[in-house]
């Protein structure tokens, strides 16, 4: 499952925001809960997609910081009137006001909060052998940090990665397609362009 297809099965457009994607899953979740339609496989299904495309969207969007606007001074009605009749302009009567909110952090510890938490995900994935969800949220996160060199190799270690598995799982077309991925995404990467070519080596004898 791709990120698109997580945008979809929640009815979002691509880029939907942290505060959307809660409110549509809950809202799906609730019509497809096991224990709403306990007898209907199809809602079950669905539940367990939808679930699955919310996890990993939330590894991928942050929640939304938020600050709030101070209020404005007020003017008593009374203290114009008087004032207007006086021949002054009116005072503002100015109200206790809350200790002000902290300010979000800043914007590059938020990237990297996220780029480190994402990080663990891919891991994740990788280790229980969900290679799409590792290759959806490594091109999610290198689409975000297009200049991290750290990103980059990581997507192009899951390319190498998955490419592997599909050579054991004799998908010989498809592991030269991620293969190659893996090679344009990080060039520069010796260590990974040597494993690169003994994975090759290994397609070449299967051929």
């Amino acid at each position: 499952m791709d990120l698109g297809d997580c945008y979809r099965l929640l009815g979002l457009r691509s880029g939907a925001s942290f505060t959307d994607i809660k409110a549509s899953y809950r809202r799906l979740a609730q019509q497809y809960h096991p224990d709403i339609n306990p007898n209907d496989k199809r809602a079950k299904d669905k539940f367990i997609a939808l679930t699955e495309a919310y996890r990993l969207l939330l590894t991928v969007v942050p929640p939304e910081e938020t600050v709030s606007q101070p209020r404005q001074p007020s003017t008593s009605g009374r203290d114009a009137s008087k004032a207007t009749r006086q021949g002054k302009a009116p005072t503002a009567t100015v109200t206790t006001e809350k200790p002000p909110t902290p300010k979000p952090p800043n914007l590059v510890e938020i990237e990297q909060r996220l780029k480190w938490k994402t990080y663990e995900q891919l891991q994740r994935f990788l280790k229980e052998r969900r290679f799409p969800q590792a290759i959806a949220l490594a091109e999610a996160l290198a689409e975000r940090l297009p200049g991290d060199t750290e990103v980059r190799q990581w997507q192009a270690v899951a390319y190498q990665i998955w490419g592997r598995a599909l050579i054991t799982e004799n998908q010989l077309l498809k592991a030269r397609i991620y293969l190659k991925k893996a090679l344009k995404t990080d060039p520069n990467n010796k260590a990974l362009w040597l494993e690169v070519q003994r994975d090759f080596q290994r397609l070449e004898q299967i051929f």
